[in-house]
Formats: structure tokens, C-alpha cells, sequence
């Protein structure tokens, strides 16, 4: 059953933070959250020391933190329900584009796991939120959409035991197992056309391996450029 643990604002306010400073494995400085959070950077210490304890990031005094396994997993969560919620509010409700940023912060929090797949649905499984940040993968354990749709009992639903980031994420040279396909089953169909499945092994060389909207990957040991949007949807084991 997908799992419901109850994390303090504040501490999802800082994961999420450094979540969209350094999804993969970068360090983020106390000046970045003070400047990002808007508070002190002796209050921003104090508090990373206390994230260190509970085990949601890795913190080192003058240089900055990176987040844990957990930690991870805390801040894709709440930053996938913020992203959703933002494309909600706009295209759905209409509400004014300069207002959603807020009222997506403020309802973040109590937006339960059920109803977040069901906007995903509702949505047709979005990637990208209004100011074109990607939408990070649901934490329920299944392959794809598709398999996500099938399943019409909530409480039979597990969570992914591990993270995961799309190819556009990815900000150093990376390798994984493509365990995640998320979007219509036209873009999956386009995806397997390539022969990339749940359970590829795939390899991206940062820098050298961007070209325009295209991403150069290794898929098995076949070379192959992928698009934009595919690399917004293939989702790889970190």
C-alpha cells in the first residue's frame, strides 16, 4: 500500500529546495537555501544539522549538503505534487499564472497520494509543470502509465523501493537501468520502436552527448538519439 509519513513543512521546504538545486548528487550551499528560503544562513546551519540527523542529507560545515536515499525520495514527492498542482491550478482552474506558484506551495502539503495520481491521470501524466521544470516520477512501483491505469484499487498500490531521474535530469555522466517509462502509450510505443524498455541499461556522457533538443544515449550498447520529450519520460534507476 502506498506509504503515508507524515514530514513537518519546514522540513519539506528545505528538501525541496535542495531537490531543485541538486537532483543529482550536487552539493548545495548554505548561501543558495538562505537566498532560495529566505532565512538567515545561522538558522539555515542549524537546520541542516538537524536534517543530518534524521537522515535526509549528507552535510558538510562551509561547503553544503547533498541529499540521502531518503531525503531524496522526500523531496521528489513533494516537488512532484507542487509541479502537478502548478499545471492543475493553471490549465484546469484557470487560475492567474502569477498566483499559482503560491497557492501550489500552500497546498502541497496536504495533497494526499491518492488524489495526486488521480490529477496525474486526469492530466495524462504531465511532464513538464508551467515554468517548464520537469515533473519528477510518481514513487508507485510500476513500469509504466499504463500499468499505473490498470491498477483501479489505490490501496493495492506499492511504492518503488529506489529513485529515479529522467534523462533530461541528469547533470554528470550517469549510467542505469531505465526502470520507469512515463506518457500516453503513443510515446511508449515510439520508445519501444527504439528498443528501450523497462530494464535497459543506459548511458549518458554529460556535455558531449547534447545535441540541440536531442540526447546522444548508449542503450545496451547501441548508440541512439532520443528527443526532448522522451528524454523527459524515460526514468533511470539512481
Amino acid at each position: 500500500m502506498a506509504e503515508n509519513k507524515n514530514i513537518s513543512e519546514n522540513i519539506e521546504e528545505y528538501l525541496e529546495v535542495l531537490y531543485r538545486n541538486g537532483s543529482n548528487g550536487e552539493q548545495v550551499s548554505t548561501t543558495t537555501l538562505s537566498k532560495d528560503l529566505g532565512i538567515a544562513p545561522g538558522s539555515v546551519t542549524q537546520m541542516l544539522k538537524k536534517l543530518e540527523d534524521l537522515g535526509y542529507i549528507k552535510y558538510t560545515p562551509y561547503k553544503g549538503a547533498v541529499l540521502t536515499h531518503e531525503g531524496m525520495k522526500i523531496a521528489q514527492k513533494i516537488t512532484r505534487k507542487h509541479r502537478i498542482l502548478e499545471k492543475f491550478l493553471l490549465d484546469v482552474l484557470k487560475v492567474k499564472e502569477e498566483n499559482v506558484h503560491e497557492q501550489a506551495c500552500e497546498m502541497e502539503h496536504t495533497l494526499s497520494d491518492e488524489a495526486e495520481r488521480a490529477l496525474c491521470t486526469m492530466l495524462r501524466h504531465p511532464d513538464l509543470c508551467p515554468d517548464n521544470h520537469i515533473i519528477p516520477a510518481c514513487n508507485f512501483d510500476f513500469g509504466s502509465c499504463q500499468e499505473c491505469f490498470s491498477q483501479k484499487d489505490f490501496d493495492q498500490i506499492m511504492n518503488r523501493k529506489f529513485n529515479l531521474l529522467s534523462v533530461s535530469e541528469l547533470t554528470s555522466s550517469t549510467e542505469g537501468t531505465v526502470s520507469f517509462i512515463r506518457g500516453s502509450s503513443e510515446l511508449l510505443d515510439e520508445i519501444t520502436d527504439l528498443n528501450i524498455k523497462v530494464g535497459s541499461h543506459l548511458t549518458y556522457e554529460y556535455n558531449d552527448n547534447r545535441i540541440g533538443n536531442y540526447y546522444l544515449v548508449t542503450i545496451d550498447d547501441e548508440e541512439l538519439n532520443i528527443s526532448l520529450e522522451m528524454a523527459n519520460n524515460i526514468f533511470i534507476r539512481i
